[in-house]
């Protein structure tokens, strides 16, 4: 079939089935960061959508995510940890969102242990907006390396800023 464009990945082929963090750049924080990281990783391997554009057929992936010069890495490989591609994307496109996300989640975390229920919900919705504005941001600079559905941006998201997180 030489000369015919390869058929897309099949659902099941194109997602994430591991997921590492680079644990040099993640430090151990609170409990409440702690269960965010475990949480968006359990829900990103039970479910995502992740498709190379450019090979399209690849599948299924490890992903590790970690820090380097200043830029988000993307090391995606195969579930033996065979290169497949590497994808870096500029820091400084996310550092705005994620000091208004971690303000937003430390005024959160306050509220629940003082606050009205209302004045949660509030400050929830807020921290909601925040977080889908940060996983729609992702997609777009994803978008001609990587498609990715709006839950997996949204884990992806999560992880981000845990691997934002310095001493």
């Amino acid at each position: 079939m030489t000369g015919e464009a390869s058929p897309p990945a099949s659902p099941s082929k194109a997602i994430i089935v591991d997921l590492t963090l680079d644990e040099r750049t993640v430090l151990r924080r609170n409990a409440d960061i702690e269960h965010e990281r475990a949480v968006a990783i359990f829900d990103l391997l039970e479910e995502n959508m992740f498709r190379l554009v450019e090979k399209p057929e690849a599948g299924p992936f490890h992903l590790n995510l970690s820090l380097e010069d200043n830029r988000l890495l993307l090391d995606i490989q195969t579930p033996k940890r065979e290169p497949i591609d590497r994808v870096m994307l500029p820091l400084a496109t996310f550092r705005r969102i994620v000091k208004d996300y971690f303000m937003i989640c430390e005024s959160y975390y306050a509220a629940i242990k003082q606050s009205s229920p209302t004045q949660i919900e509030a400050i929830d919705m807020g921290r909601r907006g925040l977080h889908n504005e940060g996983s729609e941001m992702l997609r777009e600079r994803l978008a001609d390396k990587v498609e990715i559905d709006l839950p997996t941006a949204r884990r992806l998201f999560t992880l981000i800023c845990v691997l934002h997180i310095r001493g």
